[in-house]
């Protein structure tokens, strides 16, 4: 099974401050709270530590991400993969007047029994994450 997410935020913040924090590496892990930490390599590349309170899983789990895609200041896509699980994030970033839409989408495909189950129930709370850790980078709350 694949669980699949898609939301979408709105900011009254130039794109280029929501592209500022989006593309950063370790910016979008601080912001999930699974990551228990993580290791920048450069290039895109980065080692997330993650703790899933899954039956199956008893310690942390490395997570090899990377960005696959990155077109500057509109998009960014990465891929993670592990053990237990393969995640895909993607965020897409349009001006609106007097402001931006930010467009998140996150597929998951987990490998061990419980992980799919996980992020299903967890998904919006993460992205209630992100959009918390975004909106309290550009210093809005609305």
């Amino acid at each position: 099974m694949t669980v699949r997410v898609s939301r979408t935020f709105e900011f009254d913040a130039p794109a280029a401050d929501v592209w500022a924090f989006i593309s950063d590496a370790e910016k979008r892990a601080g912001a999930i709270s699974v990551v228990d930490t993580y290791d920048l390599h450069g290039d895109g590349r980065a080692t997330w530590h993650v703790a899933l309170p899954v039956p199956m899983i008893r310690s942390t789990i490395s997570v090899e991400t990377e960005e696959v895609e990155r077109d500057p200041p509109n998009r960014v896509k990465f891929v993670g993969r592990s053990r237990a699980f393969r995640v895909t994030g993607e965020h897409t970033i349009e001006e609106t007047d007097g402001g931006c839409r930010l467009a998140n989408e996150f597929v998951v495909d987990g490998r061990l029994p419980g992980v799919e189950a996980f992020f299903e129930r967890n998904f919006d709370a993460e992205l209630d994450n992100l959009e918390a850790a975004l909106r309290e980078s550009l210093g809005t709350t609305a």
